[in-house]
């Protein structure tokens, strides 16, 4: 999706995970340095630091975010952050869990 569809349906995106080589997440919208995804782990969060700022909206499950050392509990509703480079992934979550994925910004990320 690009600019031009300005909607994301969480239920159609939640239908190209995984995807066909067994990924666990998915683009769904492209404009500038935005990119949004829809990701939803399972079992387990493979997730090794990002080039870019990375924002999540929790859209459903529960379980704890590991950012930089610390543990934070999460449920649907909740915005998390985790800025480029830095260690984060989901721990303790629930076998539902789908998150909208929103990256942003330039390769390395943004200043303060």
């Amino acid at each position: 999706m690009d600019a031009v569809n300005s909607r994301a349906s969480f239920a159609d995106a939640l239908k190209q995970v995984p995807t066909a080589d067994g990924k666990r997440s998915a683009a769904v919208f492209h404009h500038g340095t935005l990119q949004v995804k829809i990701y939803a782990p399972r079992g387990h969060d493979p997730q090794q630091p990002h080039t870019r700022d990375e924002a999540y909206i929790v859209v459903q499950g529960t379980g704890t975010f590991l950012c930089a050392g610390r543990r934070e509990k999460f449920v649907p509703g909740d915005f998390l952050f985790a800025p480029a480079g830095v260690e984060h992934r989901f721990e303790d979550f629930s076998d539902d869990l789908a998150v909208w994925v929103i990256f942003y910004g330039p390769e390395g990320g943004e200043s303060s």
